[in-house]
């Protein structure tokens, strides 16, 4: 059965594990660490993880952020979604999207936007199973 729920300090070795299988590079761990401590002590920050049989084997991260167009609501951005390869197509990802947006919900957010890899055709299909639709965009990135 998957539970899913905040994430806190006693995961975060499993948690570093599940991102360097996201992003395939280690993360150092004191940094790391200094982070996971910083987002949890950020409201605006919701960082949840599907757990299987009490093992972290998906996560995901919520930002609201605050606007100041229209009715002023708030938008989330989701980032980070990972699933272990160990757990995909099991509905470990169904949940933890599913409970995101509950989460946004809650915090009366507008919309919700994440960005996917172009490359990550399977990831597209999941997000377009759950609902979400591509737009026309163009995105930039600045790396500095």
């Amino acid at each position: 059965m998957v539970i899913t729920k905040e994430i806190e300090l006693d995961s975060v070795h499993a948690l570093q594990n599940l991102y360097q299988e996201l992003i395939d590079t280690p993360s150092d761990t004191s940094t790391f660490e200094a982070a996971f401590r910083r987002i949890k002590d950020d409201s605006q920050y919701i960082l949840l993880g599907a757990f299987v049989d009490g093992e972290l084997l998906g996560s995901l991260m919520g930002i609201v952020c605050h606007d100041l167009v229209g009715d002023c609501r708030p938008f989330m951005v989701i980032e980070n979604v990972v699933v272990s390869s160990r757990a995909r197509r099991q509905g470990v990802g169904k949940k933890l999207m599913l409970a995101i947006e509950e989460a946004a919900r809650e915090r009366d957010c507008y919309y919700i936007i994440l960005v996917s890899g172009e490359k990550r055709k399977e990831a597209h299909i999941f997000y377009e199973a759950l609902g979400y639709r591509e737009e026309q965009v163009e995105g930039y990135r600045k790396y500095i």
